[in-house]
């Protein structure tokens, strides 16, 4: 059975930081670009990050740039989101997603 088992979320202040995991089993991510995608109360579910499957390449939405970071461990079968100077507009589900399959989020909220 395929699982994206997202970890890490939680309530956080403005300016903190989180980090996010995401731990896959059933099959194997070294083969897989790997994302993190992003969906607040009432908007669309949005990009927040991509990696390669090598981690040589990184992608970001510009609304993160600078304050993410995306990483990978192959070994680990597990993808990261280090995530600081959080804002309020951060606030939501967080979800992690390769080869088409999807994680069932995990919810960040910063907030003071």
């Amino acid at each position: 059975q395929v699982q994206l088992v997202e970890s890490g979320g939680g309530l956080v202040q403005p300016g903190g930081s989180l980090r996010l995991s995401c731990a896959a089993s059933g099959f194997t991510v070294d083969n897989s670009a790997m994302s993190w995608y992003r969906q607040a109360p009432g908007k669309e579910r949005e990009f927040v990050a991509r990696i390669n499957w090598r981690g040589s390449t990184t992608s970001y939405a510009d609304s993160v740039k600078g304050r993410f970071t995306i990483s990978r461990d192959n070994a680990k079968n597990t993808v990261y989101l280090q995530m600081i100077g959080l804002k309020p507009d951060d606030t939501a589900v967080y979800y992690c997603t390769g080869k088409n399959y999807w994680g069932q989020g995990t919810q960040v909220t910063v907030s003071s």
